[in-house]
């Protein structure tokens, strides 16, 4: 089985120190220092620049720890991607699987492509379509997830430590408010 090895510097999660302090406002907020003494000079509101700015390093430090964990384990990020999905799921369509990670067919197919030779997963027919090619677990494949997902799991709970279900659900919302106006964007 081939090993991912993903270079230090690829690994690093985005430093803090270079963005500036990270401090709290007046209501308690964090926010970085640096970044607000940038913009300070424009007198102009930031407020929507500054949390998707946070929201982009969040969700680079996030793939970062993806990344180190699923290496930690022989898998990058979409590797486990996968793998877990058919763990929940079943055997899928690649085009499926696809729709679902929200990745490009041609990306999923190189991700099955790594699985099938690590002996993770293997092709079948689809039953239904004969154009058509699905993705299964294989008993090696079923067994490292299963080995894993509970891992998995409790680090996304380290990550959310602090916060409030209702803090997490508010979180939720903002966070797919987000995606739906990104896609009116992209819509236009």
């Amino acid at each position: 089985m081939k090993s991912i090895n993903m270079k230090d510097s690829e690994m690093k999660l985005p430093d803090i120190a270079q963005l500036g302090e990270a401090e709290r406002d007046e209501n308690g907020r964090l926010y970085l220092k640096r970044f607000r003494e940038l913009f300070d000079p424009l007198q102009v509101d930031i407020s929507a620049v500054e949390a998707l700015a946070a929201l982009r390093l969040a969700g680079r430090s996030l793939h970062l720890l993806q990344e180190r964990w699923g290496a930690a384990h022989g898998l990058s990020e979409g590797r486990m991607g996968v793998l877990f999905r058919l763990f929940r799921c079943g055997d899928m369509p690649l085009g499926e699987l696809a729709d679902d990670l929200v990745m490009t067919p041609r990306n999923v197919t190189g991700l099955v492509d790594h699985l099938e030779r690590d002996g993770l997963v293997s092709r079948v027919p689809d039953p239904e379509d004969r154009r058509s090619v699905r993705a299964r677990l294989t008993e090696a494949g079923r067994a490292r997830i299963d080995a894993i997902w509970k891992e998995g799991l409790e680090r996304q709970f380290t990550l959310v430590e602090g916060l409030s279900k209702d803090e997490l659900a508010q979180l939720r919302h903002l966070s797919l408010t987000l995606v739906e106006n990104a896609r009116k964007e992209l819509g236009k």
